[in-house]
């Protein structure tokens, strides 16, 4: 994922509002995405997510919550976003963030079917408790 694809329009504005959980990024083409927090936690580029090779995704349940608590740029290519329930190790390049904007209506409708058929809920565990 190193580096940028040369047509890639390149981020003008990265907006965080903490409070309704939303990432605005517009662009230098002019186009604007709008990505909730738990859309871009659960589409994570990380390994731990993505798993190593095709099939060995792992699927992001409990994460409706989750939040943007920090964005750190990577070079002039990246932001890794540090997200409220710890996980910090994806790296979002603008290649992805662009494309991920493109396909993000598609991408969410896949990840909620693919939610329904493991019967796995959006909704946080609270208070596991096993005694």
């Amino acid at each position: 994922m190193a580096g940028l694809n040369k047509g890639t329009p390149t981020p003008t504005e990265i907006k965080l509002h903490q409070q309704s959980r939303l990432l605005d990024i517009s662009f230098s083409d002019g186009k604007t995405f709008q990505f909730s927090c738990e859309f871009l936690r659960v589409h994570s580029p990380s390994a731990e997510v993505r798993g190593h090779s095709p099939g060995q995704e792992i699927l992001q349940a409990g994460k409706k919550n989750v939040n943007i608590k920090q964005i750190e740029p990577v070079g002039n290519y990246a932001i890794q976003l540090n997200f409220t329930d710890g996980h910090n190790t994806g790296l979002y390049s603008w290649d992805l963030l662009y494309r991920y904007g493109l396909h993000q209506d598609e991408m969410w409708q896949h990840y909620l079917q693919r939610m329904e058929q493991v019967g796995a809920s959006r909704e946080p565990i609270v208070g596991k408790c096993n005694n």
